[in-house]
């Protein structure tokens, strides 16, 4: 059946059995009309229009391959990423969902996610977007100030990321959007007024990052030369933690580092990472975490640059560069590095099973002493706030 015709209900999205952390398909559109100047994923300008339906038999045949892979599985949880999915026609977005379900069993109520920048963002491409099957758009506003956005080096003002939120809202049962922080020259009053209005139109869901300068940016060069200065790393503490005080008090707390929703309401997507589950991921640059042939958790990425991905999957299939499988180690290291930035912690009759071993109770009491973990009982222990803010340096400890 297509996802267009499947039940989608944005009060009760389905949610796993206890335990199971579900399966998600991830798509990345590797396009964008242009290069944020702090942006490291894989995104890529091209003036020339897109082969998109070259790239849908492309999307076809890898999610075909990483089908065989997985065998029967349930998707609970499909998300549209880049790049700017935006820019993808509705029919290609419908012809990937629709491929999705031919090959796996799709969960009524699944939530299907779909990346969207509010300079790509019009009415008649939203609605074809929502009659493909999409039940959940996530928006990259980034700023609420026009001058900010300049300096981002987006391409849409206030009005029209105003104008997207609206819209989104009166046409998807639910949505998110992404705000960026501790950006040069904001205060904490100037982050409190932003977020104060962030949270007013928000709809059960934000994603709050702070700015982090990436090597290989544009931001980076800038910064390296001395004309690009950022909050240092005491302001930068005061904002984030005006940012869980101000989210936590208008009722969307955080339940991962930056990411703050409505109870219920979280990504059910991101929530199958942080769980440590299984998940599908085609497109240039995509990764995912797949069963091998031989029994064990792969960890496989792919080709980055589009063309080149492109190739690879008409000749053989896949664009996989990489396709590793994990050692048992390697696996309960990477539950820890995901289950710590949920709040709700991890789960350490799992990290048991993996390593074959306890973690090392004089470093979990004297973190905890430090007021860095806290336990949640005798099988999780998470971060606290304060864990959160230093969560590399914790997870380095504790592993």
């Amino acid at each position: 059946m297509s996802l267009a015709l499947r039940p989608l209900s944005a009060i009760r999205p389905y949610t796993p059995p206890a335990g199971d952390p579900g399966f998600g398909v991830y798509v990345h559109w590797p396009f964008c009309a242009a290069k944020c100047p702090y942006c490291d994923f894989n995104s890529h300008v091209r003036h020339e229009p897109v082969d998109q339906a070259r790239y849908v038999a492309a999307f076809r045949r890898e999610l075909a391959e990483q089908a065989r892979r997985t065998g029967a599985e349930t998707v609970t949880s499909i998300f549209l990423g880049g790049g700017t999915p935006s820019l993808m026609e509705p029919a290609t977005v419908g012809a990937i969902l629709d491929e999705i379900a031919s090959l796996w069993s799709v969960a009524d109520g699944a939530e299907i996610t779909l990346e969207a920048n509010p300079s790509s963002v019009e009415a008649t491409r939203f609605r074809g977007y929502r009659a493909a099957g999409v039940n959940r758009v996530s928006l990259g506003v980034q700023a609420l100030n026009d001058q900010d956005l300049r300096r981002l080096g987006r391409l849409h003002d206030v009005d029209q990321a105003l104008g997207a939120i609206g819209l989104a809202r009166e046409i998807f049962p639910r949505l998110s959007f992404d705000l960026i922080y501790a950006r040069p020259g904001q205060g904490v009053a100037d982050w409190e007024a932003e977020l104060a209005q962030a949270i007013g139109l928000a709809a059960d869901h934000l994603s709050l990052y702070q700015l982090t300068i990436e090597e290989g940016t544009a931001f980076h060069a800038l910064h390296k030369a001395g004309k690009l200065k950022v909050p240092d790393g005491e302001l930068s503490a005061e904002l984030y933690e005006a940012t869980q005080a101000i989210t936590r008090a208008h009722g969307l707390p955080a339940y991962e580092i930056s990411n703050h929703a409505v109870p219920g309401a979280e990504s059910r997507h991101n929530l199958t990472y942080w769980r440590y589950g299984l998940y599908a991921g085609v497109g240039p640059g995509a990764h995912a975490r797949l069963p091998g042939p031989d029994g064990a958790r792969h960890a496989v990425s792919n080709e980055k640059h589009p063309e080149t991905w492109l190739r690879m999957v008409e000749d053989w299939d896949a664009g996989f560069v990489e396709d590793v499988p994990l050692e048992a180690q390697e696996q309960a290291d990477e539950l820890m590095l995901m289950g710590l930035r949920l709040v709700e912690g991890m789960d350490l009759k799992r990290w048991r099973e993996l390593s074959g071993r306890d973690l090392d109770a004089e470093t979990v009491r004297e973190l905890a002493g430090h007021g860095m973990v806290e336990r949640l009982g005798p099988d999780r222990i998470r971060a606290t706030p304060t864990g959160m803010l230093v969560l590399d340096a914790v997870v380095a400890d504790l592993a």
